[in-house]
């Protein structure tokens, strides 16, 4: 039995599409993540005896004909497609081209999109024969011993599929409880990708991405992944487990200089988190490779000096909103006064920080948005971004704005501009999409180009090699954007 699993191309030709973030788009700062989700199931099918190969087309900027002849040289039983929102269709229509090369091949579609609309999906085309919904790293392994033992669909759980013209769906799959038992998906990349080919602006490269825990006991209305993938409950890996393979990147991907910790919230376990800071600090680790975390302004300032001993060198935030009213709105369950109280803490413990900002949620206005412009200019983060709300299929903000009759487009190929980037389909009450757009795009530059700020990044450049090579090609990056605008 041989699985592939492809993240499919998009838009190969204008850019580097980023399936794997939350909110998937070429972005303006170039950032594209590693296919986690598609890496961590390849891991665990290899753990089962698989043969398993991890194509990703959008990092290879590898067109639709180039990627089938990869995967016909593989020959392939199983063909695992990634998907996203705004790639749907391109999505569908590759696993449609890939169809007519290899007839025979069992395709299925993952993903958050398929996860939640699974019936529309299923119906979009016959080259569907199912869709892993949720977690999906066990349900591939017994799709893969039903195909090779010639049984049907039916026992599967967490698969949905057409039989006779119906669409079935079995019920959903439990969580992987114990997480220690996936595979290092750092070994995945090093077998299958070219790890220079991702970025994160605020990030030292070459960089890789890896899970500690999975699901997020937050509930803000807004985030895809604890909606439609993982749920809510952290479900963690044991500090061991998590410094093992910080221990086995520094061995066998020297070239790594930071290793981003993806999960939603690092710090929601704060034990947890000092635990495996403790184990970095006492195998020495912490002085071999830098990480960053997401994190809560929860994070007090004890736990904030011993992630900094122990490599911590970014923690990144979602500060999203100036308004108090807004976060509540949107159940952040965060306080105005917490966030400046985490931006001195940072300091004080010298850690970057990545601020998180959002607009278009309930009860939005304009003076809120500038209310959130100068939080971010108070708070003055290392970086910070700014993104209009996108509420993607599966979260609370999506059944808000659908009800609501916020949603301008169910066409999902327009929730992102021609040139890949993202696109604002809400238009609020007050507020119009483009209003939002052009909002963001002002903060963006507003944050970025004052002198204050210049003057710091030039003094934080000089004073450190790695830094500065960050702060040149990041700065190129927004340069390249504000000529294209």
């Amino acid at each position: 039995m041989k699985i592939f699993f492809l993240n499919p191309p998009f838009k190969t030709e204008i850019g580097k599409f980023s399936r794997a973030s939350r909110s998937p788009a070429i972005t303006k700062s170039g950032t594209i993540y590693n296919p986690l989700w598609l890496a961590y199931a390849c891991a665990y099918a290899e753990s089962k005896n698989i043969e398993t190969k991890l194509y990703d087309s959008c990092a290879e900027q590898t067109n639709i004909s180039d990627t089938i002849k990869i995967i016909k040289e593989f020959n392939p039983q199983i063909i695992v497609i990634d998907t996203s929102t705004p790639s749907i269709k391109e999505d569908i229509h590759c696993a449609e081209e890939i169809k007519k090369a290899l007839p025979n091949v069992h395709i299925c579609i993952v993903g958050t999109h398929p996860s939640i609309l699974t019936d529309e999906v299923l119906n979009m085309s016959n080259a569907i024969d199912s869709i892993a919904r949720h977690e999906f790293d066990a349900t591939i392994v017994d799709l893969a011993k039903a195909i090779e033992e010639n049984r049907d669909m039916s026992t599967i759980d967490g698969i949905s599929y057409k039989k006779n013209g119906e669409n079935i769906h079995n019920k959903d799959r439990a969580y992987i409880e114990n997480l220690d038992e996936i595979p290092f998906v750092s070994k995945i990349y090093k077998k299958y990708l070219n790890i220079n080919n991702y970025f994160f602006s605020a990030a030292t490269l070459p960089m890789i991405m890896i899970m500690t825990g999975r699901g997020c006991p937050s509930r803000c209305f807004f985030c895809v992944y604890p909606q439609t993938i993982h749920g809510h409950k952290y479900r963690l890996r044991s500090a061991e487990n998590v410094v093992e393979e910080f221990e086995w990147i520094v061995n066998n991907l020297p070239e790594v200089k930071s290793i981003g910790i993806e999960d939603d919230t690092f710090t929601a376990n704060p034990e947890r988190a000092k635990e495996i800071c403790r184990l970095l600090i006492k195998k020495g680790i912490n002085k071999k490779v830098k990480w960053w975390a997401n994190t809560r302004v929860h994070t007090d300032l004890e736990l904030m000096k011993l992630m900094k001993k122990a490599g911590c060198r970014l923690i990144i935030p979602g500060f999203e909103s100036g308004s108090q009213e807004i976060l509540n709105n949107i159940k952040k369950g965060t306080k105005i006064e917490q966030a400046i109280e985490y931006m001195k803490n940072a300091r004080k413990a010298k850690l970057l920080v990545h601020g998180c900002f959002m607009v278009g949620n309930k009860g939005e206005t304009k003076e809120t948005m500038e209310k959130t412009l100068e939080f971010a200019m108070k708070l003055n983060p290392d970086s910070a971004q700014f993104f209009p709300l996108i509420p993607y299929p599966g979260t609370e903000a999506f059944y808000w704005a659908k009800e609501n009759g916020y949603i301008k487009t169910y066409d999902y190929s327009k929730w992102l501009k021609e040139d890949g980037m993202h696109e604002c389909v809400l238009n609020l009450p007050n507020l119009s999409s483009e209003e939002l757009v052009n909002f963001c795009n002002y903060a963006r530059e507003k944050f970025y180009l004052r002198p204050n700020y210049l003057f710091y990044k030039a003094i934080q450049s000089i004073t450190n090699l790695d830094e500065m090579k960050r702060n040149l090609k990041a700065f190129a990056k927004l340069l390249k954007y504000l000529k294209k605008k």
